[in-house]
């Protein structure tokens, strides 16, 4: 079979630390904006449509 031996991941060529941490950072954004929309437009639904 065949050698797989360990990967030191932060000697590995080709890891952008900076735009790993932009991404994850932009993805929380829009999370945190995507769910408060949802409940936002729950409430609003709750408030109008009863």
């Amino acid at each position: 079979m065949a050698d797989h031996s360990e990967v030191a991941y932060s000697t590995a060529d080709g890891n952008d630390y900076v735009s790993h941490e932009q991404t994850y950072e932009g993805f929380i954004k829009l999370v945190k904006y995507g769910t408060a929309s949802v409940a936002l437009i729950v409430i609003l639904m709750a408030i109008f449509l009863t």
